[in-house]
């Protein structure tokens, strides 16, 4: 049973309508510290809403939980200690369902009396003034900002390594990616510091990090969130949600920070429930035919099955929507195109190379020089062509009511294999491979969820159920059949808070 965000926000308060979204285990009252890395926020939102723990309690314990375990894995870039105890003492949206609960952004959003540095030495120190309508959808939910989690230089690549700050570090393994762009987010989740974070996708940047950290990632539909669009861009790729450690936690902030007037209609609040068969096609290799990593295909088909036995139809569709060869390298135009007006401000700012200057990373310049060395109808007809594909994937998608592939097409790399400073072609390359079933989605402006399904060499790896525009529901619905059936909560990595 579904509600709209007015109504939800209306009348939801405590712990009866948290507990109802099902999907996870309840909470108990914690015997110690190490209890809450077990309960994900509607569960840890429940003991502050029973006064098991109060807010400021529990924003003293994430804080706690950060000083132990960030200088191991570098998930955060600011934190801001005064600020959110502050606000734990007074709460000021305190009958809200996420009323207390620690939560963090991504500093790719601009919030007052935080560093705003997006990853790159040209920012270095700047802070934020003011909210977006977004942060303040998110401040109403009632969770408390305890600070920033790394990103790459603009969120570009899809691991979290920017050459100004330090590497943000994979819980599972240390010499690992946390992936990218929401790196820092996805890390301090599976660290469980915190059990949701604030993250963003423009070409699987929650998705990605996701997979390989072993957490819940959905990326919206286009149109989900109007105030967060980007008129200036030829194709708008980028949407904001989470990475949480249960699909009932991203179930609920979905349904709070949703449009209730915008293009689309209101997902409300997706419960779990008994769903009806659906027809679901299974794709393993990726749009340019290629294979992922052994575990990741057998996890697709280990998902097919499950999916199966849950009583949907599955087929395997070979080719998927069969787009075209060009594709990768007209996305790579399409994000290039983004970053050249940066390029320009950062060169003025250096009186010369921004890249020289190191007020910029060797990818972001390149990105912005790729574009440059085409001519202004070779750069319009890759958008065309873009537009043109984005619709087939449309068209193919709503044949079905949902599409299995892999997530990330293989376990998170070691540090280094992508980073700012690599050639150009390399790193192409290598983001092509990592993005491979993520990146169509945020062309077509599709949902597309990841899904943790077990480890490989110790790594987590994921499977992602996408479906056409608006249908974030089927995709919720079957992803609490899967986490009931397959739970994954209680699997910590080695470096745990």
């Amino acid at each position: 049973m579904d509600c709209t965000r007015r109504q939800m926000m209306a009348g939801m308060t405590s712990t009866f309508a948290l507990a109802s979204l099902g999907g996870c285990k309840e909470a108990d009252i914690p015997g110690g510290e190490s209890d809450l890395t077990k309960l994900d926020g509607v569960s840890q939102a429940s003991l502050i809403a029973d006064g098991h723990m109060s807010a400021e309690e529990a924003v003293t314990a994430a804080l706690e939980r950060i000083e132990k375990v960030d200088p191991e894995i570098n998930a955060f870039v600011d934190v801001r200690p005064e600020q959110a105890l502050e606000k734990a003492r007074n709460l000021p949206f305190p009958d809200r369902p996420y009323s207390g609960l620690p939560y963090a952004l991504k500093d790719l959003n601009e919030y007052p009396g935080m560093k705003w540095e997006r990853g790159t030495a040209m920012f270095k120190g700047a802070m934020g003034e003011k909210k977006t309508p977004y942060t303040q959808k998110i401040d109403e939910t009632g969770v408390i900002i305890l600070g920033k989690t790394a990103t790459p230089e603009f969120g570009l690549l899809g691991t979290t390594e920017p050459l100004a700050y330090k590497s943000c570090k994979n819980p599972w393994n240390t010499g690992h990616s946390a992936g990218g762009s929401s790196g820092g987010a996805a890390a301090a989740v599976a660290a469980r510091i915190i059990p949701i974070a604030q993250a963003s996708d423009g070409g699987g940047s929650i998705r990605n990090p996701a997979a390989q950290c072993g957490l819940v990632g959905l990326k919206p539909s286009r149109g989900r969130f109007p105030d967060q669009g980007n008129p200036a861009r030829a194709i708008d790729l980028s949407i904001k949600h989470c990475v949480s450690l249960s699909v009932r936690d991203n179930a609920l902030m979905l349904a709070l920070t949703e449009a209730e007037n915008g293009p689309l209609d209101p997902v409300g609040l997706v419960k779990q429930s008994e769903t009806t068969p659906k027809r679901i096609a299974v794709t393993v290799n990726d749009l340019q035919g290629r294979p992922p990593h052994p575990d990741v295909a057998n996890a697709v088909m280990e998902a097919a099955k499950q999916l199966e036995e849950l009583g949907h139809q599955v087929e395997m569709v070979d080719a998927g929507p069969g787009v075209s060869d060009e594709i990768t390298d007209d996305f790579t135009v399409l994000w290039g195109e983004a970053v050249v007006p940066i390029v320009d401000a950062a060169n003025k700012m250096a009186g010369g190379s921004a890249r020289d200057a190191g007020l910029l990373e060797g990818w972001t310049v390149d990105l912005a020089d790729n574009v440059r060395s085409l001519s202004e109808q070779d750069v319009a007809a890759a958008f065309v062509r873009l537009e043109r594909e984005a619709e087939k994937i449309r068209t193919w998608l709503a044949t079905y009511d949902a599409w299995l592939t892999p997530s990330a097409s293989m376990p998170a790399p070691e540090l280094g294999w992508t980073r700012g400073d690599l050639p150009f072609a390399q790193n192409s390359d290598r983001s092509g491979q990592l993005v491979g079933h993520f990146s169509m989605h945020n062309l077509a402006g599709t949902p597309s969820i990841s899904l943790p399904w077990g480890l490989s060499g110790g790594l987590p790896i994921g499977v992602l159920l996408s479906s056409g525009i608006g249908n974030e529901k089927t995709l919720l619905e079957l992803s609490y059949q899967i986490e009931e059936a397959r739970p994954w909560i209680d699997t910590l990595p080695p470096v745990v808070a």
